[in-house]
């Protein structure tokens, strides 16, 4: 099951829920709001909060959801000093001691790595008609919610709004989205905060990548927080390094088990993944 929560505040989120109407009533509802039923398995709940600051919200969830441990997917806008036009996916929580955007210092998310694979390979599929690239983007900010979330974002830059193609890239995508149990799934380590490097593996290999630690961040990791990265990415073999120096880290040496790029298989892209592949420049800064 999934769990789509539109912030009623961010008009990414707005603009992909009018996509999809009203959908039906489930009887269930969140602090008042209905949950709707949008597909077999997909649920959908508006909220009045802003979602980055919408801490622990699952924890009042419908007893019977709740135990389903459903993957909260949250549509939004992408906001970044550089304006950077682009689709992104990013798995919640902060690697280190700040937490200026939700959730609390050194905490994880528990995430759904091979989900965040799906949405990320299904918005490359889209770029052609989105005319914006995918991107992972390294974990970074909230909220804290002890079920797997993430987002799947719209940077649209200086222009005024979304456009309309990038809107139906994720309303077509989300819905739909299943894990594949071919996917191998690891933590990733290093690498620019947009992650071109875990980006490509995902797109290109059987992985699906949980939490990310971007570079910049490594100067603030802990042995602590290292290990509460692994405990909330479920599923992980090991970890995936960006380049070799990061594996030395001082908060990982001695218990990350590393794992090789070529240990998972090449991946078949579809002919629209094929063609994003050859056109689009996807961000790589810090």
């Amino acid at each position: 099951m999934i769990l789509i929560v539109v912030s009623e505040s961010d008009p990414v989120a707005t603009r992909v829920a009018d996509r999809w109407g009203t959908p039906p009533a489930t009887g269930d509802h969140l602090d008042g709001a209905a949950i709707r039923q949008l597909a077999p398995d997909v649920l959908l709940v508006r909220r009045a909060v802003r979602h980055i600051h919408d801490e622990h919200f699952d924890r009042r969830l419908p007893t019977a959801i709740r135990e389903r441990r459903p993957t909260l997917v949250f549509p939004s806008i992408h906001r970044s000093e550089q304006n950077v036009a682009c689709l992104t996916v990013h798995p919640l929580g902060n690697p280190g001691p700040r937490a200026e955007f939700g959730g609390r210092p050194y905490t994880w998310v528990p995430t759904d790595a091979r989900r965040m694979a799906a949405a990320l390979r299904a918005l490359s599929e889209r770029a052609g008609a989105s005319g914006l690239a995918p991107t992972f983007e390294a974990t970074h900010h909230g909220p804290e919610l002890g079920l797997p979330a993430f987002f799947v974002e719209i940077g649209y830059g200086a222009a005024p709004g979304p456009t309309d193609a990038s809107v139906s890239a994720l309303a077509e995508a989300i819905p739909e989205l299943a894990p594949d149990p071919r996917d191998r799934v690891a933590v990733g380590i290093g690498g620019g905060h947009y992650a071109p490097h875990f980006t490509e593996l995902v797109l290109r290999r059987r992985w699906a990548v949980a939490h990310i630690v971007a570079r910049h961040a490594l100067t603030e990791l802990t042995v602590d927080s290292a290990r509460a990265a692994w405990a909330s990415s479920a599923g992980a073999e090991g970890f995936l390094f960006a380049r070799a120096q990061d594996a030395e880290h001082a908060a990982l040496r001695g218990w990350a088990t590393r794992l090789r790029e070529t240990e998972a298989p090449v991946r078949a892209p579809s002919s629209a993944e094929r063609d994003s592949f050859s056109r689009d420049a996807r961000p790589s800064g810090t």
